[in-house]
């Protein structure tokens, strides 16, 4: 947003010299000068300046016929041309009063601020009372930057012309370019008493708002405008802010489109709707803006990731790899985005990519918890338990409440054939969840591996009064129960194996022989008979046995 905007010079046309016969114009000058002002009194201002060009261009060196070169010139707003002709008249007369004050004014349309401030202050030097000279310098003063020396012009010239609305505005962006923000407010409140429809003044008083995070001050400010010019930009992007800033992202949404509308080839505006659809949970139409803003600035990576991030949770891997290795082209440096590319690959089963790029990752960033997590992951599923039980220590070096982490290294463990090592780490995870159903599973089966059946039973039976319901847990409990002897037991449990899952094979075969060690060689044969039914692979050895 423009603080400036609104501070423009009330003049129109650079200012007429008056000279005195004894110092005016030679005899031919004087001549050419009299039709010139003849052909410009009739309105033939491009008449009259031809004729202006042909004298000096056939060596007419005259200071007068540049000054009134100039003059039409900057009337036909041809302000470089004007700015040349003024520049010859001072090198032919340097004190020359208004063609000081003509160039600056050229110098100002021109937006030559620097210049143009040094021939103000010169003209300012020459006549010290006049306003049109102080309020000239004081703008270009402020456009250059140079806000504190602005400010003291405009007070001088509203100090000489107390209704100046110039310098009484240029004293408020001023004030405003110094952060004196309250001051400012209360300027631009004083301009909008005189004159309620100063769009000007509700433009920067929005910035103020802004600034100030001012909420409730940006958004009346902006609804008074947007009374004025409905579609007003300023206001607009006033109440998105005030939409982002209280989570309104409907109304962020309606203001976004409509600013998107107006200028569809502004980056950031696209990606500011994108934003707010993203936060509604609209993904179809956040990636939709987010590809709009990738489109007006393709080296964005910001809006590269964010695309990238949606195409991978709609599962478009592909587009998705694409936004983040364009990103990553341009900006190699960008660790999350590297992150995410290497998860993606992951999904894609180029387990070895990912977990070169978790490698990379952890060079730069050797603490990065969840980098080392990834990577103990993939060293897990591809059997290098060396390596997963390193990553997965470090991911407890880092972070030792991590329940996920402690799980993972007692599977790394197990299936290394460090038995020990595995119910260690299993018993830990029970510090940290003391009803943890997967360190109970595991430690259940590795007593059972150690031959530890009582130790098993333990277990098994923690699982059944936390709720734990599968058939397998049954069945593996009445196993247990059998070979420790406790037949009535075990057969419980098998029926209650095979009520959680009917057609249970391995439990009716294993009932079956329980139900015999009873004595109940009925029931036994029927639970053979249909384990056989469900698994005929299990008659293999019967006659052998």
């Amino acid at each position: 947003m423009n603080l400036k905007k609104g501070i423009q010079r009330a003049q129109n046309a650079p200012e007429i010299q008056v000279t005195s016969r004894q110092h005016g114009p030679g005899a031919e000058a004087a001549a050419v000068l009299a039709r010139a002002v003849s052909l410009h009194l009739e309105g033939k201002r491009k008449e009259a300046l031809k004729d202006l060009g042909d004298a000096i261009d056939s060596g007419l060196q005259d200071a007068e016929l540049y000054s009134a070169r100039g003059h039409v010139q900057f009337e036909l707003e041809m302000f470089d041309e004007a700015a040349r002709s003024y520049t010859r008249l001072l090198e032919l007369a340097p004190d020359h009063v208004s063609g000081i004050f003509n160039l600056a004014v050229c110098y100002e349309k021109l937006g030559r601020w620097e210049e143009g401030a040094q021939l103000f202050e010169r003209s300012v030097r020459a006549q010290p009372t006049r306003v049109e000279a102080r309020l000239g310098l004081a703008i270009c003063l402020l456009q250059a930057g140079q806000a504190e020396e602005s400010l003291r012009h405009c007070e001088q010239v509203l100090t000489l012309d107390p209704e100046q609305e110039t310098a009484f505005f240029g004293k408020a962006v001023a004030l405003q370019t110094l952060n004196r923000l309250d001051e400012a407010a209360s300027l631009y409140n004083q301009v909008l008493a005189r004159n309620p429809n100063s769009e000007e003044a509700l433009t920067n008083l929005i910035t103020i708002g802004l600034a100030k995070r001012d909420d409730d001050l940006t958004r009346d400010v902006a609804e008074r405008l947007l009374v004025l010019r409905p579609f007003s930009q300023a206001a607009l992007e006033g109440l998105a802010t005030v939409a982002f800033n209280g989570g309104d992202y409907e109304a962020a949404v309606r203001c976004c489109q409509k600013l998107v509308e107006a200028t569809p080839d502004h980056y950031e505006r696209w990606f500011n709707l994108a934003v707010a659809y993203q936060k509604l949970g609209k993904a179809d139409q956040a990636a939709s803006a987010y590809g709009e803003a990738v489109r007006i600035r393709p080296d964005s990576e910001q809006a590269q990731v964010q695309l990238g991030l949606l195409r991978q949770q709609s599962g478009d891997l592909k587009s998705a790899r694409d936004c983040y290795e364009s990103a990553l082209g341009k900006n190699h440096n960008l660790p999350e985005v590297q992150y995410n590319l290497a998860a993606l690959l992951e999904r894609q089963g180029q387990a070895d990519q990912a977990e070169h790029i978790y490698g990379e990752l952890l060079d730069k960033r050797p603490d990065w918890r969840e980098v080392w997590f990834r990577l103990g992951y993939l060293r897990l599923e591809r059997a290098d338990m060396r390596a997963a039980v390193e990553a997965f220590e470090q991911c407890l070096r880092l972070r030792p409440d991590w329940f996920e982490a402690q799980v993972n290294l007692g599977l790394a463990y197990w299936r290394g054939g460090d038995r020990e090592a595995a119910a260690g780490a299993f018993q830990r995870v029970l510090q940290i969840q003391p009803e943890s159903l997967d360190a109970l599973k595991a430690l259940a089966a590795l007593a059972v591996e150690n031959d530890d059946h009582h130790k098993a039973l333990d277990y098994q039976a923690k699982l059944i009064e936390l709720g734990e319901r599968t058939p397998e847990l049954y069945y593996n409990t009445g196993l247990l129960l059998q070979k420790s002897g406790q037949v009535d037991s075990a057969i419980q449990h098998y029926r209650e194996a095979l009520n959680e899952r009917p057609n249970f094979a391995e439990a009716l075969l294993n009932l079956g022989h329980a139900l015999k060690q009873q004595g109940q060689q009925d029931e036994a044969r029927s639970c053979w008979k249909q384990a056989l039914e469900a698994r005929p692979e299990l008659a293999a050895g019967y006659f052998e046995n």
